[in-house]
């Protein structure tokens, strides 16, 4: 089971080391010694707490939690202000801001893990409730709200070092001829093992499949270049046709098959993560102009992709 991830943000070193040993046996953490790094390790890391202290040069406490919680990446992100001030307007003004609580220095560790652990299980209630909202009810893979609201989290992420993107759409070929002679129950089960296959195609834990309407899917594979994408989507036809699932109506094969489009750019922080959609769909809609169950993708520089 995965360690539940805590940032550490305090100016002085003998803060971090002191409560880093009260957590470390039960959380991973990770620490920034100022309001600026503090930013940066939260984007890179994404941790599932931070312990904030308020007083610190440059960029105080109050000023890197407003930060935060403007980020859509990292706004759900539990913030606990840990400060020696202590007066109840301080308290008032880190509540306002975003905060989820307020210990005071110097920290007593059993007040902190009982915190710090109840604030982590309601991020994880919250979350579960969260995920519910982003499944799609008939094959358990993300829905188009999962799908768009990943894509921009990987994106503005992917942007801070200018990483690649891959996004692939997939179409199930001929899927309507399908419903018409096999029937609508037919089509949920094909539809099912469709999406189990995708799922299983996908290599890394940020990988993400999910089903973006009728018989439309699609991946978002952060970090993946053009080429590995292109070997993916080309992986993921041959796993479905390896279903053998019959579909006597299709104009291409005797069983079911799909057809993909794949876009790839590096990420910037001026384009907008819709575009890598955009580009994917005009693949796909390329790949099914030359005769569909094929793959026809394309590698973008950022300026072409913002253009579309």
């Amino acid at each position: 089971m995965r360690r539940p991830n805590i940032l550490i943000v305090d100016d002085e070193v003998s803060n971090i080391e002191i409560i880093s040993a009260i957590l470390e046996d039960d959380h991973e953490v990770c620490f920034a010694t100022s309001g600026e790094e503090a930013l940066q390790i939260a984007r890179a890391e994404l941790p599932d707490l931070i312990l904030l202290d308020v007083l610190m040069p440059g960029l105080d406490g109050y000023e890197v939690c407003r930060q935060l919680k403007a980020d859509a990446v990292l706004s759900d992100v539990p913030v606990i202000f840990t400060t020696a001030l202590g007066d109840q307007e301080a308290e008032v003004k880190g509540l306002e801001l975003g905060a989820i609580d307020y210990v005071t220095k110097p920290v007593a560790p059993v007040i902190l893990r009982a915190r710090v652990r109840n604030h982590l299980d309601m991020k994880r209630m919250r979350d579960e409730l969260a995920e519910l909202a982003v499944t799609d009810a008939l094959t358990g893979l993300g829905n188009r709200r999962c799908l768009e609201t990943r894509l921009a989290q990987e994106a503005a992420r992917l942007a801070a070092r200018g990483e690649m993107l891959s996004i692939i759409i997939l179409d199930v070929d001929f899927f309507k001829r399908f419903n018409d002679l096999y029937g609508h129950a037919e089509g949920d089960r094909c539809l099912t093992m469709v999406a189990s296959a995708l799922n299983r195609a996908m290599h890394r834990s940020s990988h993400l499949a999910a089903r973006y309407g009728g018989e439309e899917f699609a991946c978002i594979l952060p970090g993946l270049g053009h080429e590995d994408a292109m070997e993916m989507a080309q992986s993921i036809l041959t796993r479905i046709q390896a279903l053998g699932i019959p579909h006597s109506a299709s104009d291409v094969a005797p069983y079911v098959t799909v057809t993909a489009g794949v876009a790839t750019a590096a990420c910037r922080a001026e384009v907008e993560p819709q575009r890598w959609i955009v580009a994917a769909d005009r693949q796909l809609y390329a790949a099914k102009a030359a005769g569909r169950n094929n793959v026809v993708g394309r590698f973008y520089d950022a300026m072409a992709l913002a253009d579309l």
